[in-house]
């Protein structure tokens, strides 16, 4: 389901604890919480202990669940100290023809969504391991008064079940979606993170795995 409402992701969850060490805020992974307005019933996420890779969320979504996202809040002391944001993810099981950008077909193995706030204002994107959609492009814009989001395609197709790490620079991704690029634009609070597997459109499973949230001063 094309979703808008992680992006009051901070207004309804008690801010995390992290855990900061030197110069990065590692996220723990046990202290995602449902975003309850945005979530059915059927908690369809586990933590699991590995110990590789240590712990990570493993998503199983199995069609007709309701969708449910997770999330996590940067503390309100913490909303501006830091640039960059690193995550590890895996796609399990691609929803059938998944594709955010193509109508009636939007889901994801994985979502991320990166969260801002300005005064009232929410700003959101939502990056995606898709099964066909075509890596890089970015789409399903939305500009609301209070609102705006956006979708970009990280990932698409396979290998399945290959760990890939991710890193944004967290200022640069805000001015490019929001600010049209301008490299002096002010970037506002980062609110923190959700994530989700769904597969409700397409109605299939859709299943990953989320490790290893990080966000670095520089």
């Amino acid at each position: 389901m094309r979703r808008l409402v992680p992006l009051v992701l901070a207004a309804v969850l008690a801010p995390a604890r992290a855990r900061a060490e030197g110069r990065e805020l590692v996220f723990d992974m046990h202290k995602f919480e449902a975003v309850k307005q945005d979530s059915g019933p059927v908690n369809y996420y586990t933590v699991v202990e590995d110990p590789d890779v240590g712990p990570y969320i493993h998503s199983e979504y199995k069609p007709p669940y309701e969708t449910m996202t997770r999330g996590y809040a940067v503390p309100e002391g913490l909303r501006k100290a830091f640039h960059k944001l690193s995550w590890k993810w895996r796609a399990i099981a691609l929803p059938e023809g998944g594709n955010e950008c193509a109508k009636d077909k939007g889901d994801s193995a994985a979502v991320i969504y990166v969260t801002w706030r300005r005064g009232l204002k929410w700003y959101a994107i939502k990056y995606v391991w898709s099964a066909v959609g075509p890596k890089g492009v970015t789409c399903d814009k939305k500009g609301f008064l209070v609102r705006a989001q956006e979708t970009v395609i990280q990932e698409t197709g396979g290998p399945v079940n290959t760990w890939v790490t991710e890193e944004i620079d967290l200022d640069a991704e805000f001015r490019k979606h929001f600010e049209n690029g301008d490299p002096k634009a002010d970037v506002p609070d980062f609110m923190g993170v959700g994530i989700m597997s769904d597969g409700d459109q397409t109605h299939s499973r859709s299943s990953a795995d989320f490790a290893k949230f990080v966000l670095k001063e520089r």
